[in-house]
């Protein structure tokens, strides 16, 4: 009665573990909440908005009053008599001003809308790394969770081919041999096991610098998930669209226009400026030094002043060829740009093809293992099959694994990165892979 007890048990604890794993999207919005980098660029995005506000104020009127108040006192002595007089005067002056022709600021708030785009874009591409930087950490604690598993699955089954070897020795069945040859696989087991805790606890320190928290228990992939291609499956198409859509060309696209207007900016130097100007002054006085009597003013006036620049000691010239360097300097990042995100197109989709290529060599690899280490076994236990080929049979079996989920990993990983530098990856995205885990 207590084995079916225990049973019922241990699998309640399982699926408790697994009712509280961590799937990928909940990973991700842990992220979205907690990611220090991500929390920089948001920061970065609300401030590169205030840009196209700073850039308009340029063409709006400026509006300013001044004012004053003065008290005198006044002593005088005049053929021998002193006069006292007390007298104050007070003011203000309400001032407008619109500009009407200033190239320069017209240049500049063209510059303030495109620097919010640039924001924009530059917030995007957080986004995606997010996702991609989210994507690799969870995959690579799976990957140490299995390799460790792969390494302890391994270890039990050398203590159990240990302990048989011994017993044979005892037997007379078998040489000592067997027994060493055992012992030291095992001792290696060992090495490795600690090697691999060490690894994922190192995996799982760098998720935890994602989210801000430990991750615990995540959800595993489902066995034997079928990975799909990339569609299209043209890797011109990829590359196009890398050339055309990915987020840091479009932030380098948006800069080149952004230096093309600094151009005309430091250019309109040369030009005229024309304003609309405007105020009203009020000033009464009720004394003054040479009359006691007080008055009154007040004063309205309108009209248009403008200004032309004749000479700033070559100051706007050098501004102007500056500006035609940093917009050669542009267009060469924006070239540069293009390759980097189309070769990252190339290599990912060589990724995704060649990972699915070894999932599916490996998954052949582990069916033809399992059959190899079953026959060793059997071969062993009717005399024509020594120790050691049992545990290379093992191993290899055991290694096969580990190098499966290693590549569905990372081909699950490529194919997010791809999408990354083609410019299209979103959530969705990842919800798709998160659908490929175990719920």
């Amino acid at each position: 009665m207590r084995k079916p007890v225990i049973a019922t048990l241990l699998a309640g604890s399982f699926l408790t573990l697994n009712a509280h794993a961590l799937d990928l999207m909940q990973v991700y919005r842990e992220a979205l909440a907690n990611d220090a980098p991500f929390a920089s660029a948001r920061a970065q995005l609300t401030a590169g908005q205030e840009r196209s506000t700073q850039g308009r104020a340029g063409l709006l009127p400026t509006i300013g009053i001044g004012g004053s108040y003065n008290r005198s006192d006044l002593e005088a002595t005049s053929a021998g008599l002193t006069t006292n007089r007390d007298f104050s005067s007070r003011g203000y002056t309400v001032s407008l001003s619109q500009p009407l022709f200033r190239l320069a600021n017209w240049e500049q708030y063209q510059q303030g809308k495109l620097s919010v785009a640039v924001s924009e874009a530059q917030f995007a591409q957080s986004q995606q790394d997010l996702i991609v930087r989210v994507s690799q950490a969870y995959f690579d604690v799976l990957a140490s969770q299995d390799a460790l598993a792969s390494v302890q699955a391994q270890k039990t089954a050398i203590t159990e081919q240990l302990a048989s070897a011994k017993r044979n020795f005892e037997v007379g069945t078998a040489t000592i041999t067997d027994t060493h040859e055992a012992q030291a696989r095992y001792d290696l087991a060992v090495a490795q096991e600690f090697a691999a805790q060490n690894d994922l606890e190192i995996k799982r320190t760098a998720l935890q610098q994602i989210i801000g928290k430990p991750a615990g228990a995540l959800a595993t992939l489902r066995p034997g998930v079928k990975l799909s291609t990339p569609e299209p499956g043209s890797v011109d198409i990829w590359v196009q669209s890398a050339e055309q859509n990915n987020f840091g060309v479009v932030g380098q696209q948006l800069a080149l226009e952004i230096a093309q207007r600094e151009i005309k900016r430091n250019r309109a130097g040369h030009y005229p400026t024309v304003d609309l100007v405007a105020s009203r002054s009020h000033n009464n006085q009720n004394g003054s030094a040479t009359s006691p009597t007080g008055s009154v003013s007040d004063n309205n006036a309108i009209g248009v002043q403008w200004s032309i620049p004749l000479f700033a000691g070559f100051a706007v010239d050098s501004r102007v060829r500056e500006a035609i360097a940093l917009e050669d300097k542009a267009r060469s990042d924006l070239e540069n740009a293009r390759r980097v995100a189309a070769q990252g197109a190339r290599q990912a989709f060589l990724g995704v093809n060649a990972g699915l290529a070894q999932v599916r060599a490996l998954e052949a690899a582990e069916v033809s293992s399992t059959s190899a280490l079953e026959s060793n076994r059997l071969g062993y236990q009717v005399g024509v099959r020594i120790n050691i080929d049992v545990l290379n049979a093992q191993q290899q079996l055991f290694s096969t694994r580990r190098d499966l989920s290693k590549a569905r990993y990372d081909t699950i990983v490529n194919g997010l990165r791809l999408k990354a530098a083609a410019g299209t990856l979103k959530e969705d995205d990842l919800a798709q892979v998160n659908a490929l885990l175990q719920q």
